[in-house]
This record gives structure tokens, sequence and C-alpha cells, in this order.
């Protein structure tokens, strides 16, 4: 066998998963078993997708397969950036510096704050009452 190894990495945003696999190509990417302009209907998701081969000046280099599940789609946007980006990091560690400056591996820890007891949201407080 001559085929190369795919390099695949993982991305987390908010409550999306993305699985991301990298094997040399044409640039061909594909989310879900649907092509990219199909699933990411906007230009910004799909430059956003495409930043990490940007920085790193890969692209038409390599083909992507990515999974992912859970969130929104602009949670699984975040999700696919950080799967990519930590994958060409697999493929070459000099990239490490230049993805790090554009904050491309670091985790965004925001989450949806969760409903606490007594009040109708998480913060939100029910309307009260002097008499």
């Amino acid at each position: 066998m001559s085929q190369t190894t795919p390099y695949n990495a993982t991305g987390r945003r908010k409550t999306a998963i993305a699985h991301a696999w990298l094997t040399e190509g044409s640039g061909r990417i594909t989310i879900n078993r649907r092509g990219f302009e199909e699933y990411l209907p906007t230009i910004q998701l799909q430059n956003a997708v495409l930043q990490p081969f940007q920085v790193t000046n890969t692209m038409n280099k390599f083909d992507v397969n990515v999974v992912t599940k859970g969130g929104g789609i602009h949670g699984q946007v975040g999700a696919i950036r950080m799967a990519i980006a930590r994958a060409l990091v697999m493929v070459d560690e000099a990239s490490r510096a230049q993805l790090r400056e554009f904050g491309l591996l670091t985790r965004d820890s925001r989450m949806k704050e969760r409903k606490k007891a007594g009040r109708p949201g998480a913060r939100k407080r029910y309307q009260f009452s002097k008499r």
C-alpha cells in the first residue's frame, strides 16, 4: 500500500464536536458526507473553515473529511476550524506558531450557562410583586 496515513484531530466549540481527517489531495472538503458549499451556505462560514489553510499557505494541498455533530451551524464551524488546525499541526509542527498567532488552536471555553432552580432562565428572575 502506497497510500498515506490520514492525520486526524478533534475540535470542540460550545456543544459541537468535529472530527477531521486530512489526506494529501486536491483540496476537496466533505462535511457529514455532503459537499463543503452545500453544508455551509454562506461565504463567511466557508471562509472560517478555510482560515487554517490560508494561514499556513496549504490551500488545495489536502483533502478533508469531517464528521460533526451537536450544537448549531456556527458552533460546528468553530469545531471544524479547530480540528483542521490541530491536524495541520500534526502534519507540520512548524505551523503551530502561525496557527497560535491567529488563535486557531485555543479552545473557546464559553458555554451556555445552566438554568437555575427557582428562576425562568439562567439569570432572569420572575417578576417581583410587592403587594
